[in-house]
């Protein structure tokens, strides 16, 4: 019975209704153009939800094999998936920091967190001097960005706890740019003067400071270790201009059906759209529970041999109904693959028409897929 399961599976891969490429190579370059960027600071790899999507276990294993080191996530349960994959000299970081509780097993898994707050700071310290030994950390400032990070009202009494504080070796300083992909935005600059007002509050300590977007503003910007994301994943760092990365998923999804329609029929739920005259369509097995958005009703399109096809109707939660007019007749047929992230259209294109930003495309990308690591 088991081997009869297991051939059916195979089977149904083979026959799925999406196919999600991950091209690692691509990544490996993108990782090495990042690293020659920013030398000679250092580039680690941001690999937070699931590597944004794509399957942090591959992501950062391969990641490693060319010269990783650091990794950043953005819980501690994602740190703990990702400990055994990687070997010791390999460090990994919580972004957010530790919920109350988590301190012991982060320490006994040699995990390292970054604080964010005052509380975080006394709770680590207690884990540490539980431990017997000093214990690793990073200390994040809120720069202009009021989301993480300790503010600056409370700088100078962080200061006063670290001369005090012998159990906590502080590895780096660090904060987070808000506006980086606007490389016009004159938030950057405000960033820059606030983290060099931190960094001299806290000489003894190293900076990290780039994002994907920092990386390209200069190398005033960048520390000693920049944390990419966005980029590694071949998403533009920068709104504007050419992209400097490689795509490294592209996405095909199979047709379910075809047919023609005449005049005045109705599209999708709520009747949305009504075609104007007679139209051949096509609905493809993907939907909003396969991380294409319901915003692109109306306004996305998928693409064959070239052919910008129009998404119409809504987007229901399985499938999307498209326009093949343009297409010669019998081109599409039950089976047939369209292009939805390719050489026609990048993660952008998808998020502009989704009104949206490349990160929630990418990592929105459902399970659903047949996943292919080239």
């Amino acid at each position: 019975m088991d081997g009869v399961i297991s051939r059916n599976i195979s089977e149904g891969i083979r026959a799925a209704s999406g196919y999600l490429t991950i091209d690692l190579t691509a990544l490996a370059r993108n990782y090495e153009r990042l690293v020659k960027e920013v030398s000679p600071a250092g580039a680690a790899a941001v690999v937070k939800a699931d590597a944004y999507g794509l399957g942090a276990d591959r992501v950062a294993t391969h990641l490693y094999a060319k010269g990783c080191r650091h990794f950043f996530v953005a819980q501690f349960v994602e740190a703990l998936k990702l400990r055994p994959l990687l070997a010791d000299d390999a460090r990994i970081f919580v972004l957010n920091g530790l919920q109350p509780g988590n301190e012991s097993d982060c320490a006994r898994h040699g995990i390292v967190p970054v604080i964010n707050s005052l509380d975080q700071w006394r709770r680590w310290a207690g884990a540490a001097r539980a431990a017997g030994h000093a214990l690793p950390a990073v200390l994040q400032f809120d720069t202009g960005m009021s989301r993480l990070g300790v503010p600056p009202e409370e700088r100078d009494a962080l200061a006063e706890l670290v001369k005090s504080e012998t159990s906590i070796a502080v590895l780096f300083v660090m904060s987070h740019l808000a506006s980086a992909d606007d490389a016009g935005s004159g938030q950057n600059e405000s960033q820059l003067a606030e983290m060099q007002v931190v960094a001299a509050a806290f000489p003894q300590f190293n900076v990290c400071f780039a994002n994907s977007g920092g990386i390209f503003l200069g190398r005033s910007y960048h520390g000693v270790l920049a944390r990419p994301g966005i980029a590694l994943y071949g998403g533009a760092p920068n709104v504007g201009g050419v992209n400097p990365l490689e795509p490294v998923v592209s996405l095909d999804i199979s047709v379910v059906q075809t047919r023609t329609v005449r005049a005045g029929a109705h599209v999708g739920y709520g009747g949305s759209h009504v075609v104007a005259g007679e139209t051949r369509l096509a609905t493809i097995a993907a939907g909003y529970a396969d991380g294409l958005p319901r915003s692109l009703s109306g306004c996305g399109a998928v693409y064959c041999d070239g052919i910008r096809l129009p998404i119409i109707g809504r987007v229901s939660m399985d499938s999307i109904t498209i326009d093949i007019s343009a297409l010669p007749e019998g081109r599409l047929t039950l089976g047939s693959r369209v292009e939805m992230l390719g050489p026609h259209q990048t993660l952008e294109d998808v998020a502009r028409d989704a009104n949206t930003i490349s990160y929630e495309i990418l990592t929105g990308l459902g399970n659903r897929y047949q996943r292919t690591y080239r």
